[in-house]
């Protein structure tokens, strides 16, 4: 199986099942002298974990990583550092009844069809489960960024058509969707249970922004920084569409509308979100995240099995009704993992005072 590494100097290696012994991540650039712990990935595992709220998952997992490579006495040593995650809570019994049937908006008929074998426990490879350790990379290459001011930030802005119609960064951190409205949050969580109660499940879209970016990252054909940073959200599953700065509205608006007008003080707007010409500009990045209802769901569903026989599916087990918020910390790990990497190439070039 190909493409499991993302990355160029910076780059990282998932591996692991969701039913497997674990979920890990090789780590390799990453720079020596870096402080890293195995507290230091708590709070970050903790907001991807279950079992926060009444629409997550009822899986258990502790998440502790544990550093196997790479550091010694407390700081990185330049080798290619080893996370591990372990699997305390997986329960393959309600996959048994799935084994032969194709689940409909999941990979598994994809993966049959490319593969002819896969493990349909908990979707093995291609289950979220994998997204732990992508928040696990994600904490380092935050330590790096931290260190040039780089910040990223996500949250809500729309769950089951609910959208915030304010944005409360500070009370964001605090509610329970991770949500900037007050009011939408509530909404939301009726919408939740809503749907939890008919055995659905609901899609919704995230925002991230990117503050104290400098200029420079990125590179003008086909290592954009906005290409990185859409395949790099794109990897992770449920996303189903990326927008950045306008996006959209950019197809139904003039030029003169569009285009950022340049003073002498900075940009006077920012459609561009932050880059031009796959560039970073020194403004905020500001991308949007679709992100598609969760396809285990309780509903009734047609199928077929592995023989193409058609048959009725329900999808029984522990899951979210929604993936957000917890594909949050996920997100902004794919995205501190891109800036990490451009701003090691950067430096390449000899650019060191930013």
């Amino acid at each position: 199986m190909a493409g499991n590494t993302f990355g160029v100097l910076f780059k990282v290696t998932t591996f692991g099942e969701s039913h497997g012994a674990g979920i890990g991540v090789v780590i390799d650039g990453c720079p020596p002298g870096l402080p890293l712990a195995s507290e230091d990935f708590s709070a970050e595992m903790a907001r991807r974990r279950p079992g926060h709220r009444e629409h997550d998952s009822a899986r258990k997992e502790e998440d502790q990583v544990q550093i196997l490579s790479g550091v010694f006495e407390g700081l990185t040593t330049g080798a290619p550092i080893c996370l591990f995650i372990p699997n305390n809570d997986a329960d393959s019994r309600p996959y048994d009844s799935l084994a032969l049937m194709f689940r409909p908006g999941h990979g598994d008929y994809a993966y049959f069809k490319k593969y002819g074998h896969f493990d349909y426990r908990g979707g093995g490879r291609y289950s979220a489960r994998e997204t732990a350790a992508r928040v696990a990379a994600g904490v380092v290459a935050q330590k790096i960024l931290a260190a040039e001011g780089i910040l990223v930030t996500g949250y809500t802005i729309e769950i089951g058509g609910i959208k915030a119609d304010t944005i409360d960064l500070q009370y964001a951190k605090t509610d329970p969707l991770g949500c900037p409205d007050p009011l939408a949050s509530t909404q939301m969580v009726e919408k939740l249970q809503e749907a939890k109660e008919q055995g659905d499940s609901l899609g919704g879209v995230v925002e991230l922004r990117v503050t104290h970016c400098p200029p420079g990252l990125g590179d003008p054909v086909f290592d954009k920084l906005d290409a990185d940073l859409g395949k790099a959200l794109f990897s992770v599953g449920s996303i189903k569409g990326v927008e950045i700065g306008a996006g959209f509205k950019a197809a139904i608006s003039r030029g003169s509308e569009n285009n950022d007008p340049i003073t002498p003080t900075g940009f006077a707007s920012n459609n561009a979100g932050g880059i031009l010409a796959g560039i970073s500009t020194g403004q905020e990045i500001i991308l949007k995240v679709a992100v598609k209802p969760i396809p285990s769901i309780r509903k009734e569903q047609d199928t077929i099995d592995r023989t193409g026989k058609p048959c009725k599916i329900s999808v029984r087990g522990r899951h979210d009704v929604c993936a957000i918020p917890r594909i949050i910390p996920v997100l902004e790990a794919m995205v501190r993992i891109v800036l990490t990497d451009h701003l090691l190439r950067f430096r390449t070039l000899g650019q060191q005072g930013i």
